[in-house]
């Protein structure tokens, strides 16, 4: 049976007014708090030439994107999956600038398939990234505009889990791993599958093999952090992996952090701090961040880089709504008293149609819950009757 014409792809779908509405009021309030903390709008294209949406570690978004033939330049051009790559483009080649940079951005990515069953294949991306500064400062303000971010769209942060994949590299460093094994024993971390583990790391040398044997019941509160400092290698790498957790640890102690020593969500694309947050309502993960030094190198500059992106759709729906009123209906009539009127009102925020003849059907229907009425000589608002 064919579907009719008006049916849309699985796992994309229409926006509708009242919910375009509060999607649109939060893109704007998200995006005057950028502002206010120094971090300045990009509008990168929707699409480009393949071989720079997937440079540096971009490339693990190769799979998630469709591909197409430009008509002009006979090159392989791709839809974003992600807009992080491109902000990094834009830092590294075409602002070039010295010192720190914050940038953020907002608009629709594309996935070939859902990142979870519930999720759209088109996610309206938004998201934060700062440039130039590799100490941990960076990534605590980071961390604390993410919560921001979540507090003014009201699905407030119910927990933020954090991890480092500097631990897993300095453990699979000491073990002197190969790219391949190192790919394996990557996939067994992800799974958490400690009987895996056990038989991966049996014939491992110590320290390395009882490092990694520890990571999967590393998780937990800050308290985590320093029995990781006792059960873990007294390696250099180790040390600044957990130093940095810590620091986050105490300078953030009034956000939901926990720590897992073993999540390695993005191992590919991050290079130090990485971090997933939650909201109540939300079984999965509604925003993700983390360092990313690497990224700008394909692009000829690699630069110290931290940030986060979430979708602003589905943050939307968690949130607790933006509650703005109803429109308000006026009468067609050509008085100037009418008209200056109607211009106050829009000039206070609030939205006026005018009543146009011959409707036929209900003006709730429009969205309007008020109207204008002439009332001992002057236009005023009143409740609009069923």
């Amino acid at each position: 049976m064919a579907l009719p014409r008006w049916a849309l792809p699985e796992y994309f779908a229409d926006v509708l007014p009242v919910e375009a509405q509060g999607i649109e009021h939060l893109r704007r309030v998200l995006l005057d708090e950028f502002r206010l903390n120094g971090y300045q709008l990009v509008i990168p294209p929707t699409v480009e030439y393949l071989d720079s949406l997937v440079s540096g570690t971009g490339r693990d978004m190769d799979d998630s994107m469709f591909k197409f033939v430009d008509q002009i330049s006979g090159r392989t051009m791709a839809l974003r999956a992600d807009t992080t790559p491109q902000v990094t483009r834009i830092d590294a080649h075409l602002l070039n600038r010295q010192g720190v940079t914050r940038l953020c951005y907002c608009g629709p990515v594309v996935n070939v398939l859902p990142r979870s069953m519930t999720a759209s294949r088109e996610p309206l991306q938004i998201g934060a990234e700062l440039y130039g500064h590799d100490g941990i400062e960076a990534d605590v303000e980071v961390l604390r505009l993410l919560a921001r971010t979540l507090a003014l769209s009201g699905a407030r942060a119910s927990r933020i889990d954090v991890g480092h994949v500097g631990l897993f590299r300095a453990l699979a460093e000491l073990a002197g791993l190969d790219r391949e094994a190192e790919e394996a024993l990557f996939g067994i971390l992800q799974a958490k599958d400690v009987p895996a583990l056990r038989d991966f790391t049996a014939t491992m040398a110590e320290p390395a093999r009882s490092g990694l044997l520890a990571l999967p019941g590393l998780y937990g509160d800050a308290n985590v952090l320093l029995r990781a400092r006792d059960v873990l290698p007294d390696v250099a790498g180790v040390h600044a992996a957990l130093d940095e957790l810590l620091h986050l640890a105490r300078q953030l102690g009034e956000l939901p952090l926990s720590f897992d020593l073993a999540d390695l969500r993005g191992y590919h694309y991050h290079t130090g701090l990485m971090f997933a947050a939650y909201c109540g309502a939300s079984p999965t993960a509604v925003a993700l961040g983390g360092r990313y030094n690497e990224v700008g190198r394909a692009f000829g500059r690699a630069r110290p880089a931290t940030g986060f992106s979430l979708d602003l759709r589905e943050l939307a729906a968690l949130g607790a709504g933006v509650g703005m009123s109803g429109a308000i209906l006026a009468p067609l009539d050509n008085s100037a008293e009418l008209a200056a009127c109607v211009s106050a009102l829009r000039a206070g925020g609030e939205v006026v149609m005018q009543e146009l003849p011959g409707h036929t059907g209900s003006w709730r229907e429009a969205g309007c819950d008020r109207r204008v009425v002439l009332k001992d000589g002057a236009w005023c608002v009143a409740a609009l009757e069923d």
